[in-house]
């Protein structure tokens, strides 16, 4: 399973900490979002479509391993220009860089192939990248109108 983002991800995860943050902005609680390597990337994907490839592999007749992911690459910066822009703002207005947050050492992030997974359980990814960050931003929208974030 590559990363597998959701609303339930905590805050202190970086794709929730711009989502959170950008609703914040919006409404005024918040100035700045405070960001290390936007250039940093991952193979990021919608958590309930990862579900669905676990209970496909369980419900298989024959037992096996399998990849699942994306096999697509997307920045950070991918995150914030989404969940920014779905909130009518531009992130480059908002966000900055913290050199404390960059690694020191630079880590390279594989893509998953996730044919096999395909070609056998019949697994595809529903929910693509861009509608998984506006799911979360939405989510986080109501949680502020909702009083339940900080």
């Amino acid at each position: 399973m590559f990363n597998h983002e959701s609303e339930r991800r905590g805050p202190e995860f970086v794709t929730r900490k711009i989502t959170i943050s950008a609703v914040k902005i919006k409404a005024g609680r918040q100035a700045k979002l405070e960001l290390g390597d936007l250039d940093a990337v991952q193979d990021w994907g919608y958590a309930p479509d990862y579900v669905q490839a676990m209970w496909l592999m369980l419900t298989n007749d024959t037992p096996d391993d399998y990849v699942i992911a994306t096999g697509v690459h997307h920045s950070v910066a991918d995150i914030c220009q989404i969940a920014f822009s779905h909130l009518g703002l531009d992130y480059q207005d908002y966000v900055t860089i913290d050199p404390s947050f960059i690694r020191k050492e630079k880590i390279t992030s594989p893509k998953g192939d996730a044919s096999k997974a395909k070609k056998i359980l019949g697994w595809q990814p529903q929910v693509s990248f861009e509608q998984m960050i506006i799911k979360m931003v939405e989510h986080d929208q109501q949680l502020l109108t909702a009083g339940q974030l900080p």
